[in-house]
Formats: structure tokens, sequence, C-alpha cells
């Protein structure tokens, strides 16, 4: 199946510039969907997944879908105050700052072996950010796996050892 073919480009969004990669027209897909969460899902059946961990927006999208087909649970990371309980936080840098990314203390456990999804893999910051967050909570990283991969960027320079899955690479 050519996932790439249900992603449009968009250019000069949000910026002059930048060409963005909507995805909206493969989550409109029953095909297209379905294939990008079976194709992740096959890659990672043997990883003893206990959660799937996915920042808002577009990583919950694709990871309840993925934690369901996975049998594992699903851990929303959020910015921070959006949470209701609890919670513990990574600061991250930025092009231009930092950022943080929140979950709940309980969510995560050092027995947890974490899968950690998003829609697209750019300069790798969100991702390791993710993978910090995991690790500071005890849990080890299975692995990450996003749906397109800017290749141009070296963002999996970034993410160390884990294995790491893009179902499209940009050049």
């Amino acid at each position: 199946m050519d996932l790439g073919s249900y992603i449009r480009d968009i250019p000069d969004f949000p910026k002059e510039g930048v060409v963005f990669k909507d995805i909206t027209p493969l989550l409109a897909s029953p095909e297209g969907f379905r294939g990008a969460i079976d194709t992740i899902a096959d890659a990672y059946a043997d990883s003893n997944v206990t959660k799937v961990l996915g920042a808002e927006a577009r990583g919950f999208i694709f990871g309840g879908a993925l934690a369901y087909k996975l049998g594992a649970g699903f851990v929303p990371a959020r910015k921070p105050g959006k949470l209701p309980w609890t919670t513990t936080s990574h600061e991250y840098e930025l092009e231009y700052g930092t950022d943080s990314l929140e979950v709940h203390t309980d969510a995560i456990t050092p027995d947890d072996i974490v899968l950690i999804i998003d829609d697209v893999l750019a300069t790798g910051g969100t991702a390791a950010a993710k993978a910090s967050l995991v690790a500071g909570m005890g849990a080890q990283v299975a692995g990450f796996a996003f749906l397109i991969e800017l290749d141009f960027l070296n963002g999996r320079d970034k993410l160390g050892e884990p294995k790491i899955v893009s179902l499209i690479h940009v050049d």
C-alpha cells in the first residue's frame, strides 16, 4: 500500500517556504488509516509493548488505535495544565525557546515497555523529550513509530538506539 499517496502537500503553510504534510486524507480513508496502524502494529508485535504514548493532538489519533491493536494501554502526553491529576513533566528545547510535556504520575510504571508514536519525525526534539519522560518514570522505551519522517532534518539522530519505524520518508 502506498501510504504516501494519502498525504497532501500544502505549500507555504504555516509560513512561507514550509511544505506542510497534511495527513487528513489518510485519516479519512479507512484503508489508509487501517494500513498505517496495521503496519506499525506488525512492526512492534513481538516487542511486549504495555503502553503507547502519544502527544496531543495527532499522536492521540494514532496512539489510541495502535494501543488497541497491540492490546496495550494508551498514555496521553499533554501541554502543561491540561491533565486533571498529579503529573510529571519534561521540558525540552525548541528552535526558539522551550516547551514541556506532562503525563499523569501513575500512567507509566517501571514495569512498562512503552512505544512512542507521532505523526511526523522532524528534528527529533519532541520525540526525544517523550523518551526522556518515559525513562524518567523508570520504564523502557520499546521504540518510536512515525507516519512520516522528514529525513533531511536528521531527527532520528537524537533518538539513540531504540527501534524507529517510519512509514513514509521525505528526502
